[in-house]
């Protein structure tokens, strides 16, 4: 057969140089120079030996690679329909895209969605709904030890730092949220120039210590000290590991430390960065309460929590009988669900590893409940945070506030291109390349954030009040209902055991009994 193919091919292009010659006047030059260059892209594709598929479809087999390339783009907008589409559905990128730009997103002809399949959630609403809300509630953050409390926004800027994004990108979420009155996590990689715009910071600290950071890659207590008493950060949040890719560490290429990322993280410019997947701080959920506790009194009283994706129940505990043993607590908690992810990860982590954000927030909310200490320690949702109605429901399962991370990314442009760990974002949000992040045009995307927050919330309040509710504190687990089968509803206080305020110190139930009893204040469950 390939020898048919290859004579073909000949022929095709002899008779694309005949038709040249043919033709003659200016264009015959082009026609030749066309078929010489096919003729030559055939002999090599022959010769080479690394693609198997051009060897026998020399030419017409780089059709293939083509739309291997531009298959995602196919996908996403001439395939999916507008509810199916991963990780957000057109829907929900069109809502955020209305919402920043401050137009309507209301929807004509009714839901396209199968509101009988096994899965389907909804609030239930009341026959006497009430006024929404004059003004958006904020969730005071801090404990007994923590003595300079901060009053969070129901819906903030989620972890993404800035090296994985753009500057402009986080200029632009920082000057949005400056206006706005919410709150801007760093992430990881510290705090660079960008995030120097007015907006209140949660600085995340994760196990490669950027910002605070002693030569060997330890944590610098001086360090923290000097940076963490900037009026502009409210709240430090120690990354115990996150959606996308829990229980890995990172390595940042020497290729990437520029010296703006260099100044910003405290590492050497051009030298590789490796995070290590664990803390050196601290090993045991004893020692961890015993950090946090540390890293309040070098804040100077200001509210100190950790993030997690959660792995198992046992942990969780572990960490809480180190509270109750402590005698401490940390002022906040934040779940990262495992369908989140801003970070590139490999797809065995991002598909098969953390538990996913619903269980795991009502995990934690119910051990915070079982060892008493639910009132003093706050609890932060993070994982695809898009809409009013996802703020409400991560309320009900356990919240008392949210973050969102690709939400904000589209609120500043993101197209989920899904081309973030390539340094080729079409539109200047995830790349350091700053010929396409001078795309990003910071005014207006600043602008766009502010609007989609402030909507997002209203839509919210205007949610709770159809429930006949005068405030997010009186969401209840039975005003969530799913389809867990064909023929039956049921309300999530009907799905799940809640615990009681103190019930798991004195007496653990039957379906906590055997995770308690496992959990141990002195060692993480391998």
């Amino acid at each position: 057969m390939l020898r048919f193919y290859v004579l073909g091919t000949l022929l095709f292009v002899g008779a694309m140089a005949t038709l040249a010659a043919t033709l003659g006047g200016p264009g015959w030059f082009l026609l030749l120079a066309v078929a010489v260059l096919l003729l030559a892209v055939g002999v090599y594709d022959l010769v080479q030996r690394k693609h198997s598929i051009l060897r026998n479809y020399p030419v017409i087999g780089h059709i293939r690679f083509l739309m291997e390339e531009i298959r995602p783009e196919l996908q996403q907008y001439f395939i999916e329909r507008n509810f199916d589409g991963r990780p957000y559905d057109r829907n929900t990128r069109s809502s955020i895209y209305q919402r920043s730009k401050g137009h309507q997103d209301e929807q004509p002809f009714g839901t396209e969605r199968d509101l009988y399949a096994v899965g389907y959630e909804y609030l239930v609403h009341s026959t006497r709904p009430v006024d929404p809300m004059p003004e958006p509630p904020r969730v005071r953050i801090g404990g007994p030890r923590c003595t300079q409390p901060y009053d969070m926004a129901l819906l903030n800027v989620s972890a993404m730092s800035f090296g994985a994004l753009s500057g402009n990108a986080i200029r632009a979420l920082n000057q949005g949220a400056a206006a706005g009155g919410f709150a801007h996590d760093s992430g990881e990689g510290a705090i660079s120039p960008y995030h120097r715009h007015g907006g209140d910071l949660v600085w995340e600290i994760g196990s490669g210590y950027f910002g605070c950071r002693t030569p060997e890659g330890g944590f610098d207590a001086e360090k923290f000290a000097t940076k963490v008493a900037d009026p502009q950060v409210k709240m430090v949040s120690v990354k115990l590991s996150q959606g996308a890719k829990p229980g890995l560490g990172g390595v940042l290429p020497g290729a990437k430390v520029t010296q703006e990322i260099a100044e910003t993280r405290d590492v050497p410019v051009g030298q590789t960065v490796v995070s290590p997947p664990y803390h050196q701080a601290f090993s045991t959920p004893r020692e961890l309460i015993g950090f946090l506790d540390r890293l309040r009194d070098l804040a100077g009283g200001k509210p100190v929590g950790f993030k997690l994706c959660l792995g198992s129940r046992v942990d969780f505990l572990a960490i809480c009988k180190a509270m109750v043993e402590e005698g401490t607590a940390p002022d906040f908690v934040i779940v990262d669900g495992a369908e989140g992810g801003t970070g590139a990860a490999p797809m065995e982590f991002s598909d098969h590893v953390g538990m996913p954000l619903t269980e795991a927030l009502m995990t934690v909310d119910n051990a915070l409940v079982g060892v008493g200490l639910r009132e003093a320690v706050k609890v932060g949702a993070s994982g695809k945070v898009a809409t009013g109605v996802d703020v409400v429901k991560r309320v009900v399962q356990g919240a008392d506030f949210t973050m969102a991370a690709r939400a904000m990314m589209m609120a500043v442009g993101c197209i989920q291109a899904q081309t973030c760990h390539t340094n080729t974002c079409p539109v200047g949000v995830a790349t350091q390349d700053p010929k396409r992040a001078r795309a990003l045009d910071v005014a207006s995307k600043t602008q766009r954030v502010t609007n989609y927050q402030r909507e997002v919330i209203a839509s919210a309040m205007t949610v709770v009040a159809s429930m006949g509710l005068h405030s997010f504190a009186d969401l209840h687990p039975r005003m969530l209902r799913r389809r867990v089968s064909h023929d039956t509803i049921s309300s999530y206080a009907e799905m799940f055991d809640y615990l009681t305020p103190g019930r798991l110190l004195e007496s653990a139930p039957p379906s906590w009994r055997a995770d308690w009893d496992a959990a141990d204040p002195d060692r993480f469950t391998p």
